[in-house]
């Protein structure tokens, strides 16, 4: 029968770091998956980037030139993605559908949990306490992030 060869990984001194939009990405990974390493990009954003820069998906990520490089670069600061794989659609500040990655999505993720807890929103008091903030329910899960109840407490101070 046929012998299953075995996986081994290339150590890190071995394989060159490719730095796309703010982060190190390992050399030897493909193209469509070495852009999921990024914040904001998924798997469909990814695979619509390949298709409209026409990459080739089956390229690794060091194969490709630092002209290359800038231009993935240079089409995700500004994408003409279609519209259901942006993640800021009828963004607060603008009013426009925008895509964001990066640092760029951090920042403006913790502007917007700042703004729900300064206007006091049920999300933002959610955020605030540290329990679920999409409606799960809390009897069975969550239990970390309650104060320890009365009984408990008579136990520890017994031991």
């Amino acid at each position: 029968m046929g012998e299953k060869k075995e996986y081994v990984r290339k150590k890190e001194e071995e394989v060159t770091l490719v730095r796309v939009l703010g982060r190190d990405i390992r050399g030897d990974i493909k193209i469509r998956s070495a852009l999921t390493k990024i914040n904001g990009i998924s798997w469909a954003v990814s695979n619509a980037v390949c298709k409209i820069l026409e990459l080739d998906k089956e390229k690794k990520i060091q194969e490709f030139s630092k002209d290359e490089l800038a231009r993935i670069e240079d089409f995700m600061k500004a994408p003409e993605l279609p519209l259901f794989l942006k993640n800021r659609r009828n963004d607060l500040d603008s009013g426009k559908d925008l895509h964001m990655s990066g640092m760029d999505l951090k920042m403006r993720k913790e502007f917007d949990l700042k703004r729900l807890k300064k206007i006091k929103s049920y999300k933002g008091i959610r955020h605030n306490v540290g329990l679920p903030v999409r409606g799960q329910r809390t009897k069975g899960n969550f239990r970390r992030n309650r104060k320890p109840s009365v009984a408990a407490a008579k136990k520890k101070v017994k031991v």
